[in-house]
């Protein structure tokens, strides 16, 4: 994989308006607020629409476990599952091998509204990608998935990406 010979910014020229993270960021408050507005029938925003739409496909995932999966707040979490729960959408069960754990599962109610929101997010991702080629569509993802194994990299301490880097040279 060829090296950048420069940097891409620099801090004395450094532009948020040409930041990847700022119109990445941008982008996704836009998806979310599409998505939002699209599943308000429903009585969900997306602190609740999230932990549904996982539980989906996860059921039985712990609080804990759901919160580190969608990158939550522990304790934002908690007051999203208290009212899917009130909602009569989720419910919590007790680990019978672990009593510290407690396992999350849709009740119908729940499965039915979160059966809606893979249809929202498959619309709302495809405005979103109004007049892209299926090949830009690929290459978005291929880009996007390179810029986070560089993120997951830079996350080891610098002599295993030292070491990781060295193994890789010819």
């Amino acid at each position: 994989m060829p090296l950048s010979a420069s940097p891409f910014y620099v801090a004395g020229q450094y532009r948020p308006e040409q930041s990847v993270g700022h119109l990445m960021n941008k982008v996704l408050s836009s998806i979310l607020a599409q998505a939002d507005k699209q599943l308000a029938p429903y009585q969900l925003t997306y602190v609740q629409w999230l932990p549904l739409f996982k539980l989906l496909t996860h059921d039985g995932i712990t609080a804990a476990k759901l919160a580190r999966d969608i990158a939550m707040d522990p304790a934002a979490m908690t007051r999203s599952l208290d009212r899917l729960e009130r909602k009569g959408l989720i419910r919590r069960e007790r680990s019978t091998h672990d009593r510290r754990a407690v396992h999350l599962h849709l009740t119908d109610d729940g499965r039915q509204v979160a059966a809606h929101v893979p249809g929202v997010l498959a619309n709302v991702l495809n405005g979103h990608l109004q007049g892209f080629t299926a090949d830009e569509w690929q290459l978005m993802l291929a880009l996007l998935q390179r810029m986070l194994s560089n993120g997951e990299v830079m996350k080891q301490p610098p002599s295993l990406t030292a070491a990781s880097t060295r193994s890789q040279t010819p």
